[in-house]
């Protein structure tokens, strides 16, 4: 079994592949082609934990993977140039191995398995996997007209697991960790309701709500982690304000 398992971090992206393209020639499947590669993800975390000895919450390592997917899908509706599609469909298969590939290590390998390369490369696709789910609940207000209340609830949802995830797979307690993720998925859900109502894009509205997204994370992992200072506190909200203006200023010309 173990022989098998080597390989799953491969083939499992590769099949999702297969599902996005199918997708691409086929849009109404998006549905199961969506739902397919949820449970083809399931599959392998399911099978790493419950082979390994270290860790059998299988769910913790489904959140980030099954949540990029499904964003990915739907944010590829809104793009127009079937090349950035294939751009992005490609994009997210390199990433969804590297992560499987690292959670094969942590779980299956750990003598191969490097400190941090959990954490690291969730951390990129934790903030992508955001940006791709404003970008894509923006864009069905925007395109479809649906009401901003309910989007804001599928928003919550996806904010509190994605915050979830990054507290999790950076080993912070769960106690200490929770109401940071409720504070946090509150100001970030106003701040989804308040940009909804600027004149952006569904682009900028979303890549302005994932600098926030970076800030409010950064400030509370650092503060999680007692290593919060002035210092770092200035460096965040600099950056931040920094970003935004760059993209406010760029969305005039949008």
């Amino acid at each position: 079994m173990k022989l098998n398992n080597r390989f799953l971090p491969i083939l499992i992206p590769m099949f999702v592949f297969l599902l996005q393209e199918t997708y691409f020639f086929y849009p109404r499947l998006i549905y199961v082609t969506a739902t397919l590669a949820v449970l083809l993800i399931f599959f392998i975390v399911w099978q790493f934990s419950r082979a390994s000895k270290i860790d059998s919450h299988w769910w913790n390592y489904l959140i980030l993977p099954a949540i990029i997917s499904v964003a990915v899908m739907a944010y590829s509706i809104f793009i127009n140039g079937k090349f950035i599609i294939q751009l992005l469909f490609i994009f997210h298969l390199v990433f969804l191995y590297l992560y499987l590939r690292q959670v094969y290590y942590y779980l299956l390998n750990p003598l191969a398995y490097e400190a941090f390369s959990l954490e690291n490369i969730s951390s990129y696709i934790n903030w992508l996997a955001f940006f791709f789910s404003a970008a894509t609940l923006y864009g069905l207000a925007s395109f479809l007209n649906l009401s901003i209340s309910w989007l804001a609830l599928i928003m919550i949802s996806a904010t509190c697991l994605l915050v979830y995830q990054i507290i999790w797979v950076n080993k912070i307690e769960l106690r200490a960790g929770l109401p940071y993720i409720l504070i946090s998925c509150l100001i970030l859900t106003e701040l989804f309701w308040s940009i909804s109502f600027l004149p952006f894009n569904y682009n900028i509205a979303g890549l302005s709500l994932a600098i926030c997204y970076y800030v409010i994370i950064g400030l509370v992992k650092n503060h999680l982690f007692n290593k919060l200072d002035a210092v770092k506190v200035k460096t965040y909200l600099l950056l931040g304000l920094i970003s935004l203006s760059l993209i406010l200023f760029t969305a005039r010309w949008v």
